[in-house]
């Protein structure tokens, strides 16, 4: 690899030829400020906040993307820097809506940060008079333009996922971010990802939060409210409170779930498990008896809506199966409701999901298996980790706790549905002990693992090779299935995730500055997480699950059977792009 080495602050560095200003200076222990730039996602010099000294430089230059050179002497901190910086910074919040105190963001937010960091104690320009402007028309968004700072990040994570219903509208004073023709955003093909939340440097960007919702019916007792979590949550939740990222805070969680008040604690790990179940049976189904194939995973809501909206022409592809959540809540108001003699009406069904596009899928109504919805709120990683905090449970100091009994246990195989590639080696693991009637000797299907955009294998079974492909973010998923049907690929099964990487980066997940988000591979710390606790546990295959084997013997029938199919599948259909009204 090319390297140069130039000088930081009079600190001789060398670093990769490619490197910009501000990646060189990190690589000598400095930091630049910055706002608009996001590493690998947004980086396009628009702020002016990462301004730096280049000798030989006529002017300040944009650090995020002036490319280093040999020899190159830079200075990042001089009292011409830190005037211009803050005098920048006056002009931004001169026309951003500050209300910090009330704001979602407060204390996780970038301008904030900034602002307290350059001693700005109060705005010289402009006035304090900005009013909201919202759109809230979405599922599972709301927008505030009055907070905006025009820093793009959100447009192009948008453009990342190969969807771009956002952009800048206007100009000059009147520029601002919004769909074509200022619709509304439920107007427009939003997959409802929630990846522009994640990007946004301030409170312009927000999931729709329901945890008041929840905070009701646990106070409501003629209402039996049970909770579950997903895979991705317990190696996400402790970010919320300070925790190493990477951390599997599981026992805490469910601790604090329960000092919530919930009626039932349950893991939707064992729904994945289920899921696996009939997902299998339907794969093994069509690949034996000439179905359609590749058959496509249904596990992502936005991957789904995704699907929907842009490739009608492979729904017949997709698997029936609802997602976990869904099966989750279904068996919820079914199962469990006879089980522990209630009525599904005076149930309260509560998802934790890494995802806000479980909360556009909640709403769905052919997701109502008991007559009333599958699920009642879908709260994400952050919206749980405010009701820890709003209820004042001293998080770091809880005991670890277990799951509640009755859909509390499961395999590996269903902790890693969470990292790109865990749904299809789950699925790999049962079908081919089921195939080849045969224990694995090896459970570990590594060449489906990590967090490439596309990763395609190959496996021997009897009579047929199965060719599989993992796809994650829906810009790579499109690529794939225009290779399908340009005839370039040909493929037997195929696991796709909305997101890069994943539910482990989700767009409910805690939100990381950008420095952490650029610099930190949050996708393989998080995904380590479940891949440890996968190695760890007894169970790693879902068919081995004790509770799969129990609700299928006492209620279910046989996998794919007539019950099952009732309660734990669904159908899918093509959706206009854009609406009107």
């Amino acid at each position: 690899m090319d390297t140069v080495k130039l000088k930081i602050n009079n600190i001789e560095v060398e670093v990769p030829a490619n490197s910009t200003v501000i990646e060189a200076a990190r690589a000598a222990g400095v930091k630049i400020p910055s706002l608009c730039y996001l590493r690998g996602l947004n980086e396009i010099g628009a702020c002016r906040i990462c301004m730096a000294q280049v000798k030989g430089a006529k002017a300040f230059v944009a650090s995020c993307v002036y490319p280093v050179s040999e020899g190159m002497e830079v200075i990042t901190d001089s009292p011409e820097l830190r005037k211009a910086r803050k005098t920048t910074l006056e002009l931004i919040l001169s026309n951003h809506r500050m209300e910090c105190l009330t704001c979602h963001r407060n204390q996780n937010c970038e301008l904030q940060a900034l602002a307290q960091e350059f001693g700005i104690e109060k705005v010289r320009f402009g006035s304090n008079d900005k009013q909201p402007d919202i759109d809230d028309s979405a599922a599972h968004l709301i927008r505030d333009n009055s907070k905006c700072v025009l820093c793009r990040r959100c447009v192009a994570a948008c453009q990342r996922q190969g969807i771009g219903v956002i952009g800048p509208n206007s100009r000059g004073f009147d520029t601002h971010i919004g769909c074509a023709f200022e619709r509304d955003l439920d107007e427009v093909a939003c997959i409802s990802c929630g990846q522009c939340i994640v990007a946004c440097p301030t409170g312009a960007l927000r999931e729709k939060d329901e945890t008041d919702k929840v905070f009701a019916a646990l106070a409501d007792p003629t209402k039996h409210v049970v909770v579950g979590t997903a895979p991705s949550v317990r190696a996400q939740l402790g970010e919320c409170f300070d925790y190493p990222i990477g951390t599997n805070t599981e026992g805490k969680m469910v601790a604090a779930l329960r000092r919530l008040g919930f009626d039932g604690v349950f893991d939707v790990n064992a729904a994945a498990d289920i899921t696996i179940m009939e997902e299998g049976t339907e794969f093994l189904n069509r690949l034996q008896n000439g179905g359609k194939l590749p058959l496509i995973t249904s596990c992502s809501p936005g991957w789904i809506r995704f699907a929907e909206q842009y490739y009608p022409e492979f729904l017949d592809n997709i698997s029936s199966c609802k997602s976990p959540q869904g099966m989750y809540g279904a068996l919820m108001k079914t199962y469990y409701a006879e089980k522990m003699g209630l009525d599904p009406k005076d149930m309260f069904v509560v998802s934790i999901m890494p995802c806000t596009a479980k909360k556009y899928e909640a709403q769905r109504p052919e997701l109502a298996a008991s007559g009333y919805p599958d699920i009642d709120v879908s709260l994400t990683t952050r919206e749980l980790g405010d009701m820890i905090k709003r209820a004042g449970i001293m998080f770091d100091l809880l005991p670890d706790e277990q799951f509640d009994p009755i859909f509390g246990v499961s395999t590996g195989a269903a902790v890693i549905f969470g990292a790109s590639g865990g749904v299809m080696e789950a699925a790999l693991r049962t079908v081919v002990e089921i195939v080849t009637g045969k224990e694995l000797d090896n459970v570990n299907f590594t060449d489906v693992r990590g967090m490439e955009g596309v990763k395609e294998a190959s496996y021997e079974l009897p009579g047929k090779t199965v060719r599989v492909c993992v796809v994650s973010g829906t810009a790579n998923a499109a690529k794939v299935l225009d290779a399908v049907k340009a005839g370039e690929k040909e493929y037997d099964f195929i696991e796709v995730m909305c997101c890069p990487g994943g539910c482990i980066n989700g767009g409910g997940q805690p939100i990381q500055p950008s420095d952490v988000q650029g610099f930190t591979d949050l996708k393989a710390l998080r995904a380590a997480a479940l891949y440890n606790q996968d190695e760890a546990m007894p169970l790693r295959k879902s068919h081995e699950s004790p509770i799969v084997k129990e609700i299928y013997e006492t209620y279910l029938g046989e996998y794919g059977g007539e019950k099952a199919h009732h309660l734990l599948h669904t159908h899918y259909k093509a959706q206009p792009k854009y609406r009107l009204g």
